[in-house]
């Protein structure tokens, strides 16, 4: 494709508006922009307009998987910038998902379409565009549960990353804890029962419940919080009902099955001997993912990022990094956690989710030599 052509496909998805949900619309466009290339791909609808679209190209041993969302964070005020306008200042274009992740899917998809067309598919490959990753990943669990990620051996995601390489990031787990009390008047609390006396019985316990746990190589300590409470509704009334909800990004030391182990086993022990009430409930549970840094998966890539970076002078050289944030590789590992993993994109991860968001064209460009290159090299 032209420059103006690979341009104009990101500005045309941007222009549609997926923020927290209308993938359908996204995954009409990518279809019939497969289909004028020669490409079947199939999209899966599942209601309220939320839809993947997913296809395979190619034969072997091996499949490597691509994988980006097609939808973005809400919108927010304050934009100096229209979020839909696909405006173009300089090397600068703005809109919502520019960063996270229109331009990585469209490169993904660009990429793809350029290597059929010309004729340099040289393996498996599978693309998986997904839905509602922002929020929830009903897309990813949907696909997750049908098996799309079982036969995988190595997956390529495309979040903004700069072009630097992520080899490996944390999980994500939401959790939520509740309390049953017994309402009373405050004037006589020994009467009832305060429904926040477990919660902070738990508050307390929480702050040093995963101190022993050893630090990642990759990731490093197990990063652990409570973020809401909530409980009472009158000041002058015991409250029977509590519940709080915390937030922690396992690692591959400390996984989800064991910080489930862990906080399960601080409530049975607060119901026991502090006669406490608690109910503990999984909101979201997202795996971390890694990849040894000096498997010839990561440097192959690394190598390939650096070379493709370095005809843009404006833009540092690439370099292997790790994150704390989760992706949808959250997802896809939890039935294969040893799977190689590496995300890279376009520009910087601290530009997604902020008013103006914006991707460089030029980083944008390069992404898409850059992702042709890695799939080449990959089945090499």
């Amino acid at each position: 494709m032209e420059r103006d052509e690979r341009v104009q496909i990101l500005k045309d998805l941007i222009k549609i508006n997926s923020a927290n949900g209308n993938e359908i619309e996204v995954a009409n466009y990518l279809k019939k922009l497969f289909k004028e290339h020669g490409i079947e791909a199939k999209i899966d609808a599942f209601g309220d307009r939320r839809a993947n679209l997913t296809f395979d190209l190619g034969r072997g041993d091996k499949v490597l998987g691509i994988t980006g969302h097609m939808d973005t964070v809400a919108i927010g005020s304050g934009w100096q910038h229209d979020p839909f306008a696909s405006e173009i200042e300089g090397d600068k274009l703005y809109g919502r998902g520019t960063a996270d992740m229109k331009s990585g899917l469209a490169a993904q998809v660009i990429a793809l379409i350029e290597l059929f067309e010309a004729h340099k598919i040289n393996g498996h490959i599978r693309f998986i565009a997904t839905a509602g990753e922002e929020y929830g990943t009903p897309g990813a669990n949907r696909l997750e549960k049908s098996g799309i990620a079982k036969d995988l051996d190595a997956l390529l995601v495309g979040e903004p990353t700069g072009g630097n390489v992520v080899y490996a990031h944390s999980g994500s787990y939401n959790y939520r804890i509740t309390s049953a009390g017994q309402s009373v008047h405050s004037s006589e609390p020994e009467r009832g029962v305060n429904a926040l006396e477990g919660l902070v019985d738990y508050c307390l316990v929480e702050r040093a419940l995963f101190d022993d746990v050893k630090p990642d190589p990759y990731l490093g300590n197990i990063k652990h919080t409570v973020t809401i409470f909530n409980a009472g509704e009158q000041v002058n009334t015991i409250p029977d009902k509590a519940e709080l909800r915390g937030n922690i990004r396992p690692t591959r030391v400390f996984n989800n099955d064991q910080v489930t182990a862990r906080i399960k086993e601080a409530v049975e022990k607060l119901n026991q001997e502090q006669a406490a009430k608690l109910s503990f409930e999984i909101l979201n549970d997202w795996w971390p993912v890694a990849s040894d840094p000096d498997s010839e998966f990561v440097q192959s890539v690394l190598k390939d990022s650096q070379e493709t970076f370095a005809k843009y002078p404006d833009h540092p050289t690439p370099e292997l990094r790790t994150i704390n944030g989760a992706t949808e590789a959250s997802v896809f590992v939890k039935h294969q956690q040893n799977l190689p993993v590496i995300v890279l994109g376009p520009d910087e991860w601290s530009v997604a989710h902020k008013v103006d968001e914006y991707t460089t064209i030029s980083s944008y460009l390069a992404i898409i030599e850059t992702y042709k290159q890695v799939i080449q090299h990959y089945f090499d």
